[in-house]
């Protein structure tokens, strides 16, 4: 073959391998923007508190003990929360429609996670019974091994979602009841709306004043929406 005839061939395979390093890089920037928004999001990641302001965000209010809730009427939608847990398992908080759903956000390299959670496991096993279901999400733990150890410890029995990039928490609508911080805990109501959050480790006591008006028989729930 002619040197002349073998030169096409040389700039097509260069002209693909430049073709290829373009894609992966369009690739890296699409993970990168992924990881960044996550980033973004957990800005305050592992605090012991945060705020609920900021501009544009309505339809709740933030009471002094740190627990945002909104009235009936003025609850965003939940957004799909679906996927594989920390021990292999699959859970769709959908499915729990008609129950009201606790969702934590946590981390086992997280010390405020680690201090809330058997306060969490034992509020659980007092109200599972009464139409309440607990979900975790956990969140920047590279694999599930350190997150199934953090169950053991603290004796966890709820599920929890593996989100390890914080994918789930970006599907949240911005403005909205939505988890800014590691931990976080929202309750959702037996509509699957966002009724109340909070960004802070909690206590079995705020943990139990949080769930109260959510609870069977949704008095307390009917009274705050008519404040």
């Amino acid at each position: 073959m002619s040197a002349a005839s073998r030169a096409p061939l040389r700039s097509n395979r260069t002209a693909d391998r430049v073709s290829d390093r373009g894609r992966a890089r369009v690739r890296s920037r699409a993970a990168l923007a992924v990881g960044a928004a996550a980033a973004a999001l957990l800005v305050s990641a592992c605090s012991s508190g945060g705020t609920s302001g900021g501009g544009g965000q309505t339809g709740f209010v933030t009471g002094s003990d740190g627990i945002a809730t909104a009235k009936q009427g003025e609850r965003a939608d939940a957004p799909e929360l679906s996927g594989k847990t920390v021990d292999g398992g699959q859970v769709d908080v959908a499915d729990y429609r008609g129950k009201v759903v606790v969702l934590n956000v946590w981390g086992s390299w997280c010390p405020p996670c680690r201090a809330e959670a058997k306060n969490f496991e034992k509020v659980y096993q007092d109200v599972k019974d009464q139409g309440v279901q607990f979900v975790g999400i956990n969140t920047r733990d590279t694999s599930t091994g350190p997150a199934r150890a953090f169950e053991k410890d603290y004796g966890v029995t709820y599920p929890s979602l593996y989100d390890p990039t914080g994918k789930l928490m970006l599907r949240f609508e911005k403005g909205t009841l939505n988890p800014q911080a590691v931990p976080s805990t929202l309750v959702i109501d037996k509509d699957g709306k966002v009724a109340a959050r909070t960004l802070q480790a909690l206590s079995e006591e705020k943990l139990r004043k949080m769930l109260a008006p959510y609870l069977a028989d949704g008095s307390a729930d009917s009274a705050a929406s008519e404040k």
